[in-house]
């Protein structure tokens, strides 16, 4: 993935993020920021959460170094910010943006299921898509971000989704549903197929603006996510990773680790692929968390495509 690097600076600094979404990672001097303490995550002059639910237990939480925090385009970050901590998103690295706005979901609905990229709805509106391993959680997801229960079809067999799903929102974008992919139970011609048609949607789906990989974060992390965020960064792919699951409080099984930090190993493994973490979020479609944060960090992303 393409990726600009700064200077290190100790003192006061601006960062401005390259022009291009393809290359929207920046890297800024290190300096840890804790978290934990936040109570909300959006000043007063930024966008209004889309919902104010309180959730009976504290949501997992990581600490981030500045220089892990994903900066949108044309945001300006200085070190010396004392707001910075109430413009980064709740349970994520992502700093908010003069684009974030028009998040709210009031109207979506299925479109079509289509097998080949050429196939896909031409009418020019931006898009995202959700794609992760099989069982992940990606249509529970997706129904939590539209507040509808069966918009997309869950089910108890992983691999259910074998098309390229497109769902227009408010008339003005695309949520598109992606096959799983690590579903062993599913024939090997099939496997195939499916991968070779949703990397072929990544790489000339000109409307796309981002794909958010889904990341089981009540267990360790597996090699085909590992994979598929590489082959996404190679591939020069703008990717956020969503962590699902994380509701999960998994203390015995699966080494002993928690969601925070299966998200942090997580981290730690991907260092290698890119030269700056790229975007994340910590979710769970049975609490709602992270459903408002990645409505807001789609509409920015959203917003600034449109615009350029």
């Amino acid at each position: 993935m393409l990726l600009s690097q700064l200077p290190r600076l100790n003192f006061s600094i601006v960062v401005k993020p390259p022009l291009s979404l393809r290359s929207h990672f920046t890297l800024l001097p290190k300096h840890r920021l804790n978290l934990s303490a936040l109570k909300s995550t959006l000043s007063t002059t930024e966008p209004i959460p889309i919902s104010h639910a309180v959730e009976p237990e504290p949501e997992p939480h990581v600490a981030i170094s500045l220089e892990k925090l994903f900066v949108p385009p044309e945001t300006e970050v200085s070190i010396d910010d004392s707001s910075l901590s109430t413009r980064i998103l709740k349970g994520s690295n992502i700093v908010l943006s003069k684009y974030a706005r028009d998040a709210q979901v009031a109207q979506a609905e299925f479109v079509k299921s289509s097998v080949r990229t050429e196939d896909c709805p031409s009418d020019g509106l931006p898009e995202f898509a959700l794609v992760g391993r099989s069982n992940v959680g990606k249509s529970s997801l997706l129904n939590s971000l539209v507040r509808r229960k069966k918009l997309a079809l869950t089910s108890k067999t992983p691999g259910k989704t074998q098309c390229i799903n497109h769902f227009r929102i408010n008339d003005s974008w695309y949520l598109v549903d992606l096959p799983g992919y690590g579903y062993a139970a599913a024939p090997q011609e099939l496997r195939t197929d499916w991968n070779k048609f949703t990397k072929d949607y990544f790489l000339n789906r000109s409307t796309l603006v981002s794909v958010f990989l889904l990341i089981d974060a009540s267990i360790p992390a597996k090699p085909i996510d590992l994979e598929y965020a590489s082959w996404l960064g190679q591939n020069q792919i703008p990717m956020t990773l969503v962590f699902t699951k994380c509701d999960k409080r998994k203390k015995k099984k699966n080494g002993g680790k928690r969601p925070e930090e299966n998200v942090n190993d997580f981290q730690e493994l991907i260092q290698g692929f890119f030269q700056t973490a790229p975007p994340w979020i910590m979710t769970s479609s049975v609490t709602n968390q992270g459903r408002d944060e990645i409505l807001l960090h789609m509409a920015q992303l959203r917003n600034y495509w449109l615009k350029h």
